[in-house]
C-alpha cells in the first residue's frame, strides 16, 4: 500500500492561527507497493514514470519501515503516531477496535482529526485506514453507517461502480464479479481487456480528479485523501499493463529459500496468497513454486503496480492543472512491503525487510530537490513531520519524531536511525547496519540478527556466532518494547517509548 502526502508550505511558515494561508494536503495510498522494486529504491523493474517523476524531484528515503506488516494496523499507526501496545492494535481490525466507537475527547483520533480541528476541510476517497471506503462492515454484509475514523471525515467517498460495495470492489475482477461472493474460486491474477476505468481504482482516480476541483475553488484548506487498491491481492489489472513487461525477463527473487539459522515459525504459509483456489500452483515452506509461475505472478504484481502508478498520474497531473503545484509537499507511501517468492512466501505479514520496508518520497519547498536519505525512520514520524510543515502544534505526544530536517540536510549525523515494528509474536528493530528480532515463542531460535552490510537480503541470522552484538542490540530493542506482548497486562499498558 502507498500513500502520498501533498501539501502548500513552506517549513514553519504558518501557524494554528492563520488558517487561511495554511496549506492543502493531499495524501494518496497505493495498496502493497514494495519499494525493492521501484527505481530510487532498489532495482528498477516495475514501470511507474509517475513516481520515478517525484523521487526526481523530491527526497527518497530509502529505509522507512513501517510497524505492523499488515494494512489496517499499519495503517492506524501511521495515522495516530503511536506504536502498538494493544493486541487488537497489530491486526487489520485495528481503527475498528480502537477508534470507530470511542467518544471524541481532546486528543485528536488521526492526524487527519486534528487537521479538521484546525479548519481544513477533509475528505476521504477510496481505502484510507483499512475498509475500502471508510465503513465498518464484513465482507458479504452491507454497508453499515459507522465510519472506522468517525471525527476525522468531512466526506468519505468511493464509487464502487458495478460492483456496489467497497468490499466487492475492493476484490473486483473486470466483468464485475468479486472474489467475495464467487467463494475464492478466482485466480490471484487477471489481465483485463478494459481500460483504466474496468477496475476501481480508474473510478477512484476519476472521482479524486473531480473533487479536487471542487476543493481547489474553497476558501479553506483541504486534506484531501485518496486510497487506491493494487496491487494488493488479486493482481488484476489492463492488459496495456501487462504489455510493459517481457515476462521472461523478469528476475527471480535473490531469497529463493528459508533463512539459515531460522526457524519457520518466523514465516508463514501463504494464507492471503493460497485462498485463491484457482491459482495455478500454492506457495509452500516446503518448496518453492515453479520458475515460470513465479515470474506470471511478478507480472501480474508489477502490472498492478504500474496500474496504479498510473492513477497516481492522473491525480498530480490535475494538481499541476490546476496551478497548485508550485506550492506543495508530497508524500508518497506504502504501508508495507511485499515478499514475491522471498523466503519462500508469497505475501506479507512477517518481520523481515522484505514486508516492513516502504515507500517514502518526500517533495517540499526549500527541500533538496533529486536527493536520497538514507537513514532509518518510522512511519509513525509522518504524523508530526505532517503538523510541522502545516505549522500546527503536535496535540499530544505520539512516538514519531519529525524529519522536517533531513528534508534540507538528508545527510546529517543527528538522527536517531531505529525503526520498530511487531507482529507474529515478535518485535523487531532495524537500525542502520543491523535488524534484531525477538520472538515470544517457544520455537528456537527466538532472536534473530541480520548484517545489512554483508547481507541486505537478511539470509542468514548470525545471533548464536555473534552473541555480543546481540547483547548490545538488546539494549536498543528493549527501548521499542511497548508491552503489548506482556501476557499479564494483555498488552494493555501505557509505557512511554525513549
Amino acid at each position: 500500500m502507498l500513500v502520498i502526502f501533498l501539501s502548500f508550505v513552506c517549513f514553519g511558515a504558518f501557524t494554528q492561527s492563520s488558517s487561511s494561508h495554511s496549506p492543502n494536503v493531499l495524501f494518496i495510498m497505493v495498496d502493497d507497493l514494495r519499494p525493492f522494486d521501484i527505481k530510487g529504491f532498489g532495482y528498477p523493474l516495475i514501470k511507474s514514470p509517475n513516481i520515478d517523476a517525484l523521487e526526481s524531484q523530491g527526497c527518497v528515503f530509502t529505509n522507512q519501515f513501517v510497524t505492523v506488516p499488515t494494512c489496517g494496523a499499519s495503517r492506524n499507526s501511521l495515522l495516530t503516531g503511536m506504536l502498538p501496545r494493544k493486541k487488537v492494535e497489530l491486526d487489520n481490525g485495528a481503527s475498528e477496535g480502537t477508534l470507530s466507537k470511542m467518544p471524541k475527547t481532546n486528543i485528536p483520533e488521526t492526524f487527519i482529526d486534528n487537521l479538521r480541528r484546525h479548519g481544513y476541510y477533509t475528505v476521504g476517497i477510496g481505502k484510507i485506514s483499512h475498509s475500502p471506503d471508510g465503513y465498518v462492515y464484513p465482507y458479504l454484509a452491507p454497508r453499515s453507517n459507522q465510519l472506522e475514523l468517525p471525527y476525522s471525515w468531512d466526506e468519505m467517498l468511493l464509487n464502487p461502480g458495478k460492483w456496489g460495495d467497497g468490499w466487492n470492489a475492493f476484490f473486483a475482477y473486470a466483468n464485475g464479479t468479486n472474489r467475495n461472493t464467487l467463494k475464492a474460486q478466482v485466480k490471484p491474477y487477471e489481465k483485463g481487456e478494459v481500460g483504466d476505468d474496468g477496475y476501481p481504482d480508474g473510478l477512484s482516480a476519476d472521482l479524486a480528479v473531480k473533487k479536487m476541483q471542487e476543493l481547489a475553488k474553497k476558501d479553506q484548506p483541504f486534506f484531501l485523501a485518496v486510497g487506491f487498491f493494487k496491487p494488493h491481492l488479486p493482481f488484476n489489472s489492463p492488459k496495456k499493463y501487462w504489455d510493459l513487461y517481457d515476462e521472461s525477463k523478469i528476475p527471480l527473487t535473490p531469497s529463493p529459500g528459508i533463512p539459515k539459522n531460522v526457524n519457520k515459525k518466523s514465516l508463514h504459509e501463504s494464507g492471503e496468497f493460497n485462498q485463491y483456489k484457482l491459482g495455478d500452483e500454492k506457495a509452500s515452506l516446503e518448496r518453492p513454486v515453479s520458475d515460470d509461475y513465479a515470474r506470471k505472478l511478478k507480472h501480474a504484481y508489477f502490472a498492478a503496480a504500474s496500474y496504479s502508478d498510473a492513477q497516481v498520474g492522473k491525480v498530480l497531473g490535475e494538481l499541476k492543472q490546476l496551478g497548485l503545484d508550485k506550492n506543495t509537499i508530497v508524500i508518497l507511501w506504502s504501508d508495507h512491503g511485499w515478499h514475491l517468492g522471498d523466503d519462500l512466501v508469497w505475501g506479507k505479514h512477517t518481520l523481515f525487510d522484505w514486508a516492513l520496508r516502504s515507500v517514502l518520497i518526500v517533495k517540499a519547498p526549500g527541500m533538496k530537490i533529486g536527493s536520497t536519505c538514507n537513514k532509518v525512520i518510522s512511519s509513525v514520524d509522518i504524523y508530526p513531520t505532517l503538523m510541522e510543515l502545516c505549522g500546527i502544534e503536535m496535540p499530544h505526544k505520539t512516538d514519531g519524531t519529525s524529519f522536517t530536517r533531513l528534508l534540507k540536510k538528508p545527510n546529517m549525523k543527528d538522527w536517531g536511525n531505529t525503526a520498530y515494528s511487531y507482529f507474529n509474536n515478535g518485535i523487531t528493530v532495524r537500525t542502520t547496519r543491523y535488524r534484531l528480532t525477538k520472538y515470544f515463542r517457544a520455537e528456537e531460535p527466538t532472536i534473530e540478527v541480520y548484517d545489512h552490510k554483508k547481507d541486505p537480503f537478511e539470509n542468514d541470522n548470525v545471533a548464536a556466532a555473534h552473541p555480543a552484538l546481540v547483547k548490545k542490540l538488546m539494549k536498543t530493542w528493549e527501548k521499542g518494547n511497548t508491552g503489548v506482548y506482556d501476557k499479564k497486562k494483555d498488552g494493555v499498558v501505557s509505557k512511554e517509548i525513549k
